[in-house]
């Protein structure tokens, strides 16, 4: 029997808009693995933050019970308003601090997903 099959055609060359095309393929497949990169990044952070906070706030707390036991075993008036004083400036200075160090860390978070966002041609 003979082969009644057509013959088979070689196939076409990759024309320019084919190119193209996977050329821009492959700059989302970069682009997108750079944001899953830079959302990795922001989860991890977030996490580092919710912590800080939590121990900033434990911190917090106990500094207000030191200062309330203080003042619940303070020998007149004038010994409790030293205590509350004392306390409130402490308090001022470390919510400072801590604005501070959770600042630093929200900016270095903005850093690093503009550096990963950022070509680097």
């Amino acid at each position: 029997m003979a082969d009644t099959a057509p013959p088979k055609k070689a196939a076409p060359a990759p024309d320019a808009a084919t190119q193209a095309g996977e050329a821009i393929g492959a700059q989302l497949k970069t682009a997108g693995a750079q944001v899953r990169a830079s959302a990795e990044r922001m989860t991890a952070t977030g996490t580092e933050l919710g912590m800080r906070l939590l121990d900033q706030a434990e911190e917090n707390t106990r500094q207000a019970f030191v200062a309330m036991r203080a003042a619940a075993q303070a020998r007149d008036m004038s010994e409790v308003m030293r205590i509350q004083g004392d306390y409130l400036r402490d308090q001022a200075n470390r919510a400072m601090s801590q604005a501070s160090e959770i600042g630093e860390m929200v900016a270095g978070l903005g850093r690093d997903t503009l550096a990963q966002l950022t070509p680097k041609d």
